[in-house]
């Protein structure tokens, strides 16, 4: 049987599950004014969990706010980690093959429930378009590219099967690089860590930098041609910066290194974990506001981890259509715009552009 692990006391087992088709449509009659929303970071289970995609289809979760860009993540390295009392750790390493095995199994998954919600897979520019229109699009992406250890070559079969957005590491140590959560052992990006940051920008798929540790997120910018994303957890603010007291704070990003991302015209996501965020949509949506004071309004992004956080404050699109609406009281609505979708659409947009320099 496949492996389990938790999640904020969400236990997720893997294994297919039917899902649900349910028509999609854009923005609602009589909400032609609303602001699409996007989201850096999000999941889906194929499992028996609290929210699986067989119960809560995509298409039913994307249409509770309009959500028009949402990034799909498959979780790459999900069967070889456990819960434990410091959070989630490594338990086992794949064998040869096992890794883009699973990726590919998923990724497949993913695929056929776009499909049957008639949601359109995000991979070229004028789907980003659509989708800053209001046309609900899926970023197909994977958190942790174990399945590269397999090798380069699994980057163009992702890209052709649909992949735009990669997320470097994880929970499980790779060869691309060294992660936060645990101590570094690779000193960065490997040599072969700044090959994949090379090819992606080759091909057109956008990196994502989360879970890094410095020196990995310093060596994917020197060697980046386009912006980078990172694309959940948060800014941590002056008193906690280097003063990690738990797993999540461990997580966040230091002040330099965020505008660090933001100087390469990167955009940094915001997580919904209740402990960093607050408990309402409305700390939420001032933690975002706060975020978009030190960084600018062009780096920074919703990238709400749904679906794998407990009692997290945005749980749903509906709960997100309601931090949209709070920014809407503050802030003008361009700058809403910027942070809700456009931001998101840029940097995937520039991602894609590249690969035709």
């Amino acid at each position: 049987m496949p492996a389990r692990f938790q999640v904020d006391r969400r236990t997720l087992m893997f294994g297919a599950a039917a899902a649900v088709a349910a028509p999609v449509v854009g923005l609602r009659a009589g909400d032609s004014s609303a602001i699409p929303i996007g989201d850096m970071h999000a999941h889906l289970f194929f499992s028996i969990s609290r929210q699986p995609a067989s119960v809560r289809p995509l298409g039913k979760l994307m249409g509770e706010g309009n959500a028009s860009l949402v990034s799909w993540s498959i979780v790459g390295d999900q069967p070889w980690i456990r819960p434990t009392a410091q959070g989630l750790r490594q338990h086992g390493a794949p064998k040869s093959g096992a890794a883009t095995k699973w990726f590919t199994e998923e990724l497949a998954r993913a695929r056929k429930h776009a499909e049957q919600q008639k949601i359109k897979i995000a991979r070229t520019p004028a789907d980003l378009d659509l989708a800053l229109k209001g046309e609900p699009h899926v970023v197909l992406s994977i958190e942790g590219a174990s399945f590269l250890d397999d090798g380069i070559d699994g980057l163009k079969a992702a890209y052709d099967a649909g992949v735009r957005h990669i997320q470097l590491v994880h929970f499980v140590r790779n060869t691309i690089g060294d992660f936060q959560t645990e101590a570094p052992k690779h000193g960065g990006l490997t040599d072969f860590g700044r090959k994949v940051v090379e090819e992606c920008n080759r091909l057109g798929i956008l990196v994502d930098l989360a879970h890094c540790t410095r020196a990995a997120v310093d060596h994917a910018l020197a060697v980046a041609k386009v912006p980078l994303v990172w694309s959940h957890s948060s800014v941590a603010r002056g008193a906690s910066a280097g003063k990690a007291r738990s797993m999540w704070q461990m997580r966040q990003l230091d002040m330099d290194q965020a505008k660090q991302i933001a100087a390469k015209g990167g955009v940094v996501g915001l997580w919904a974990l209740r402990s960093d965020v607050g408990a309402t949509v409305e700390s939420y949506g001032d933690r975002i506001i706060e975020m978009a004071g030190w960084l600018g309004d062009d780096h920074v992004a919703f990238g709400t981890d749904m679906n794998s956080l407990g009692n997290a404050p945005v749980s749903s699109y509906g709960d997100l259509r309601r931090v949209v609406r709070h920014l809407e009281r503050k802030l003008s609505a361009e700058r809403v715009r910027k942070i809700a979708i456009g931001n998101y659409a840029r940097v995937l947009r520039q991602a894609m552009e590249a690969a035709k320099a």
